[in-house]
């Protein structure tokens, strides 16, 4: 009879440590201040586009990003090789513009390609200049 009561003691300490243990998060990062970004990555790429609209095609695989939060803030980097930061999107975007008409409208591109959404949080400290010339295609 002893032993059962110890047993019960044991389990009435227990009970609110055991609580207290399963309400703390599960993720490690939780308590580090700093929560990870999902689908985040990096690319390297030249920057081609116009009017605000700007894609990265990929050094090494020719993949082709359509970069999303930038608004027109790239312009200086236009055909240059750069690096951004950023996370990709689900799906995939038409990229590219008609000449003769304004606005971004995915009815109004033309020759355009099918793109990974990018989205970049900060141009300032998500977009870094690699090189003033993008690489040529037989240089990879």
């Amino acid at each position: 009879m002893n032993s059962i009561k110890s047993l019960m003691a044991v389990c009435l300490f227990l009970l609110p440590t055991l609580g207290a243990v399963a309400q703390q998060p599960s993720n490690p990062a939780a308590g580090t201040g700093t929560t990870p970004v999902r689908n985040a990555a990096t690319v390297r790429g030249c920057l081609n586009g116009q009017r605000g609209n700007y894609i990265l095609v990929e050094d090494n695989t020719n993949l082709v990003y359509a970069l999303k939060g930038v608004s027109n803030k790239l312009d200086s980097y236009l055909n240059h090789q750069v690096e951004v930061k950023g996370r990709m999107l689900p799906g995939t975007i038409k990229t590219g513009v008609n000449p003769s008409k304004s606005g971004s409208n995915p009815a109004d591109t033309e020759h355009g390609v099918d793109g990974v959404p990018f989205q970049v949080s900060d141009v300032q400290t998500d977009v870094r200049l690699i090189a003033k010339h993008c690489k040529a295609a037989d240089q990879e």
